[in-house]
């Protein structure tokens, strides 16, 4: 089995809870609290910030220039895309540099980025790798779910723009590079190597559930 199936295989039922999470399903009908969007909004946008900080690390773990430029890409990818979407919604939403700002990033937030940070910290490209595709990939499959449910999800005048934006050919054409990536570079591990990411991914899983929980609850 490849790795990224070994993966998706292991968190299968925490990501099929995604696509019936109602933060998710008011994202696809298009019902959702903007109070509660907007909540969430500032709160991704930190959460970017502290994500970015791990494909650095993940820069500076690498191996080989050919890792190294997928990291680095990434890390553009982010700050010039999903970031340019979330100033797009804090303009719309009248979320001013003041109030982001000031407002403090919540714990389950806290606690998930300090956990992909531990991982990229200790262990190697792989690991790094691992603790971000959970992110990476999940907001590209819920996406994409969304529009094969409600085909008119991404001309929604309000939160068509967040489906868009995860299903787009440079979004999901970055993906395929870190799957392609994280075969190749797991191609040699051991049965214990690979079962330690699996740990890595069903956890990150887990924090993205918590995620959507803290937008909809407006946990701080």
């Amino acid at each position: 089995m490849r790795t990224v199936d070994r993966l998706l295989t292991a968190a299968k039922d925490v990501w099929d809870g995604y696509h019936t999470h109602p933060f998710v399903e008011g994202l696809k009908y298009g019902n959702l609290d903007t109070e509660k969007f907007r909540f969430y909004m500032i709160q991704d946008f930190w959460y970017l910030m502290e994500y970015t900080k791990v494909f650095a690390i993940g820069v500076a773990k690498s191996q080989s220039l050919e890792t190294m430029k997928v990291f680095a890409k990434y890390i553009q990818a982010i700050l010039d895309g999903e970031v340019n979407v979330h100033n797009g919604y804090m303009a719309e939403f009248g979320i001013s540099k003041e109030e982001l700002e000031s407002t403090p990033i919540s714990q389950d937030n806290r606690s998930y980025t300090n956990y992909m940070l531990s991982i990229a910290y200790k262990g190697g490209e792989a690991e790094v790798l691992t603790a971000i595709f959970a992110c990476a990939y999940s907001y590209e499959v819920i996406a994409a779910k969304i529009v094969a449910e409600v085909p008119a999800a991404p001309e929604h005048p309000q939160y068509g723009r967040w489906v868009r934006g995860y299903i787009t050919p440079r979004y999901t054409g970055n993906n395929v590079i870190l799957k392609e990536l994280l075969e190749r570079l797991t191609a040699g591990y051991t049965e214990q190597q690979l079962r330690y990411l699996e740990e890595i991914f069903v956890a990150c899983s887990r924090y993205e559930a918590a995620f959507w929980d803290m937008a909809w609850n407006m946990r701080k």
